[in-house]
């Protein structure tokens, strides 16, 4: 195992004093990531401060188009959230720790809550359907909880049985509801990239189960889990997974597709979030 891909438990203290420091004495209630493309929903947000990736020890910028790469510190209904655009990824080649750095600095400023948003491939669902996830399969070939244990990113061993968290996942269904967007469910599939997957894969994929593949969200959502952490997460199906049209997959259609489906995150998250600004923080939901 290749140590330098193993999580760095001293930058990952040192990032979330970072961003500590510069929003000082903030107390987010919940955290959100926004992935490929999701960046423009910043503006659902009342943004109090941001801080840029570049200025957080171990992150750095984005290297992807469609990921904005700051943090900003937001409020909604009296309660603070800390709001990531754009995320990295493990195929980026730095290893765990910048991937999972989201999750550790949510959980290290108190946040109790962990919302993950991407960009997906369709297998069982269509271009523009926003799925929750429900379940994920992890097949990138590694996990980010490997090596040494910290205690600090929960139990060595820890229980997966509901990553995601039935109970957001009804407020995120209520939402849809209120709004009039339709939403679907499914199990999210991880690969680790940055290929597309070969139609081959997309069989296997079915075949076990999987409702969409992507890249990321797994990682992040298995250490907040790990980490005591409420986890919820929304898929936007941009594309049909690969061998499913015959046509030819490009980033440039990821893009596109959110843009045009923009208008429904618009329309939903904002309740989303109305929704979990109304929960009582330290209790049960």
């Amino acid at each position: 195992m290749n140590d330098s891909k193993l999580i760095d438990i001293k930058t990952l203290k040192t990032a979330a004093a970072d961003v500590a420091r510069h929003f000082a004495g903030a107390k987010p209630f919940g955290a959100f990531v926004l992935g490929s493309g999701w960046s423009d929903a910043i503006k659902i947000f009342n943004i109090k401060k941001e801080i840029s990736y570049a200025d957080i020890c171990g992150l750095g910028m984005t290297t992807i188009v469609g990921h904005a790469g700051k943090l900003s510190l937001a409020e909604v209904d009296g309660k603070e959230f800390l709001v990531f655009q754009g995320r990295k990824h493990y195929y980026e080649g730095m290893g765990w720790t910048p991937v999972v750095m989201p999750a550790y600095i949510a959980k290290a400023l108190g946040a109790e809550l962990f919302f993950a948003s991407n960009a997906c491939g369709g297998i069982n669902h269509k271009p523009g359907d926003l799925m929750i996830i429900t379940d994920h399969i992890n097949f990138m070939g590694s996990n980010p909880l490997q090596g040494k244990h910290h205690p600090e990113l929960g139990p060595r061993f820890c229980d997966m049985t509901t990553v995601y968290n039935r109970d957001l996942n009804s407020i995120i269904e209520r939402a849809g509801a209120k709004t009039g967007v339709p939403l679907v469910k499914g199990v999210y599939m991880a690969f680790w990239g940055p290929t597309y997957e070969t139609p081959a894969e997309v069989r296997l994929a079915k075949i076990v189960g999987a409702d969409a593949v992507g890249m990321s969200t797994v990682p992040e959502a298995t250490v907040a889990n790990s980490m005591g952490m409420k986890v919820a997460a929304l898929s936007c199906i941009t594309n049909y997974a690969a061998g499913m049209t015959g046509n030819p997959l490009s980033h440039k259609e990821v893009v596109e597709t959110l843009d045009a489906t923009m208008d429904k995150i618009h329309k939903v998250l904002p309740e989303i979030v109305r929704e979990f600004s109304q929960m009582k923080a330290g209790g049960p939901l």
